[in-house]
């Protein structure tokens, strides 16, 4: 059957079981938004108040829920609003599609109004992008950029299509069957090909990372954010108890560990515990899983695990000895590695190693419990926060000392329930991902940890969760100050709070009431505790000012460019003051 371009962009969205998508509608994605219109009761679309609003939320949708998230957007600015949020799920490997139109053949390259190389600009942070100039090229682009973005290591795909492209007619062949759209999609694509080899690890390297594992005496496992992607989360719980083994998390692995587990050291790296980066220092094998070894967990690499041997696991063969050189690795899909890895590996009891690790666990800042009465400590908000919404509650961040406080403090035992920006560190993420993962699931609850500064930059997605009714509650931890910088700022420029105060608007409380959404105000633990009860329990949008002190510390700390193990516990009386 003959259709338009624009609906083929609509028949291969459902094949590859799209239910949403998120954008913002301009001239050149014109013909895309009227087949969206005629297929309102097939496929969903959510309009957003800014394009990286709609980038970020399917980028939220895609974390939630394992599934590619696709946004849309226009040509030239357009397009480039969704740079950011496309880079953010590049860089923690989020499997998107970013679809996008252009000016028509005829006038591309003439500098035509809202004309940009939009394929040139993202080159660099995507898995691949495409420009399709031809309407019979269409379908099968969909189908390969679907393809690429969920396969092997996860990442965004840019779809750019010319604007007469979506108005041509081209005979459309269905394909209905996953395994036929791939198996087609493979055998005509050398690319494609070679995304498609999934390296699967010899019977006898597998052997020597048990052997390994058997014969250490302090084996500390490092979770990465490849954990989650490959829902490796229950043999990950199988291979620390059966091996006495302790696990730490990096940032984007937060939630892939129960918290409450004994052998759960928490976070690792500049913000880490003293369990997790004494763990690292102290190992005699270091076992490393769906991690790329960022600077901010090794700091100085020269002697990050110097007494261990590494063993790295992860499906990107450029990860390994990318940053730490490895001992040895095994590179594949991390979930059935470790399913063949574990009946190898003998239980062991480790009695000494886990009385180390239980005794660096005890050792914490006291700063967290001086604070003055004015203000509420972040502790208090995560501990506050999961007593009253509970293990299955979502949990969105922006970046900054929120984030990390958040990381630090909040008891994550259910996958996939943390979401927040790593590589990158979006400010202005957090947002946009919190309706994502909204729309992924109606029954889902999410709770939205913001800062003041952060909070800023994408607060016009008030209107967006206010128009759909979306029951996120967003708490503004406001410290009146860009407070991860100003921390920096304390610490080694000699106090010079250069550009870091936000002394000035909004009234939380009044832009949220201007949007028809609840505020609240909490200056102390027991108001915090009220309001955020209050507004959890009535199931609609809502805004909570959490005032916080504008020099609380984000403790432990390891300055850039020391080691791990160089960490800053307790901060002297004269930097505080």
């Amino acid at each position: 059957m003959k259709i338009t371009g624009s609906q083929v962009v609509i028949e291969c969205l459902i094949e590859q079981g799209v239910d949403t998508v998120f954008g913002y509608p301009g001239g050149n994605i014109l013909n895309i938004y009227d087949a969206l219109y005629k297929n309102s009761g097939r496929i969903n679309h959510i309009l957003t108040a800014h394009e990286q609003g709609a980038a970020h939320a399917a980028d939220g949708y895609a974390r939630a829920t394992g599934r590619v998230g696709v946004c849309m957007a226009t040509s030239g600015p357009g397009a480039t609003n969704l740079v950011t949020g496309i880079a953010t799920a590049y860089m923690d490997s989020s499997p998107i599609v970013a679809i996008t139109c252009n000016v028509p053949n005829n006038l591309l390259g003439k500098d035509t109004f809202q004309e940009i190389d939009i394929t040139g600009v993202t080159m660099p942070i995507t898995k691949q992008n495409f420009m399709v100039r031809d309407v019979k090229d269409l379908a099968k682009t969909i189908r390969e950029a679907f393809f690429i973005a969920k396969t092997g290591r996860p990442g965004p795909v840019l779809i750019d299509i010319l604007k007469d492209v979506t108005a041509a007619e081209v005979e459309f062949e269905p394909l209905s069957k996953e395994n036929e759209r791939n198996g087609i999609l493979i055998e005509n694509h050398s690319n494609l090909k070679r995304i498609a080899e999934i390296n699967i690890p010899s019977e006898e390297n597998i052997k020597k990372v048990a052997e390994l594992i058997n014969n250490s005496e302090r084996p500390f496992i490092y979770a990465g954010g490849g954990i989650g992607i490959s829902g490796a989360e229950k043999e990950l719980l199988e291979l620390a108890e059966k091996a006495n083994i302790p696990v730490s998390e990096s940032l984007m692995a937060r939630s892939s560990f129960p918290a409450n587990h004994p052998l759960c050291t928490w976070m690792i790296g500049m913000h880490g515990t003293k369990a997790s980066n004494m763990g690292v220092t102290e190992c005699d094998l270091l076992i490393s899983l769906g991690s790329r070894f960022s600077d901010r967990v090794i700091l100085d690499s020269s002697k990050f695990a110097q007494n261990a041997k590494v063993v790295h696991i992860d499906i990107d063969p450029a990860e390994i000895n990318k940053n730490i050189p490895a001992y040895t690795s095994l590179v594949g899909d991390l979930k059935q590695i470790l399913n063949r890895l574990i009946p190898s590996v003998e239980k062991k009891e480790r009695k000494k190693w886990i009385e180390q690790i239980q005794a660096w666990k005890k050792e914490y800042p006291e700063c967290y419990d001086k604070k003055p009465e004015h203000s509420i400590n972040p502790k208090f908000i995560c501990e506050c926060i999961n007593k009253i919404a509970g293990e299955n509650t979502f949990i969105t961040t922006e970046v900054g000392q929120h984030q990390m406080w958040t990381a630090q403090f909040y008891p994550f035992t259910k996958p996939r329930t943390f979401i927040t920006s790593g590589g990158l560190g979006t400010m202005g993420f957090g947002t946009g991902a919190a309706m994502g993962v909204q729309f992924a699931d109606k029954n889902n609850r999410v709770v939205h940890i913001a800062g003041d500064g952060s909070f800023r930059m994408n607060c016009n997605e008030l209107a967006t969760i206010q128009h759909y009714n979306l029951p996120i509650v967003i708490i503004v931890v406001d410290n009146h100050a860009l407070g991860n910088v100003r921390m920096w700022q304390r610490l080694f420029y000699g106090k010079r709070f250069s550009q870091t105060t936000l002394d000035f608007g909004p009234d939380w409380c009044k832009l949220a009431d201007a949007y028809g959404i609840k505020g609240y105000k909490a200056s102390n633990a027991k108001e915090f505790e009220k309001v955020f009860k209050e507004a959890f329990e009535a199931k609609k949008p809502a805004v909570i000012d959490a005032e916080v002190d504008i020099d609380e510390m984000v403790l432990p700390m390891v300055p850039g460019g020391k080691p791990i193990y160089d960490m800053i516990m307790k901060l002297s009386e004269e930097v505080m003051n």
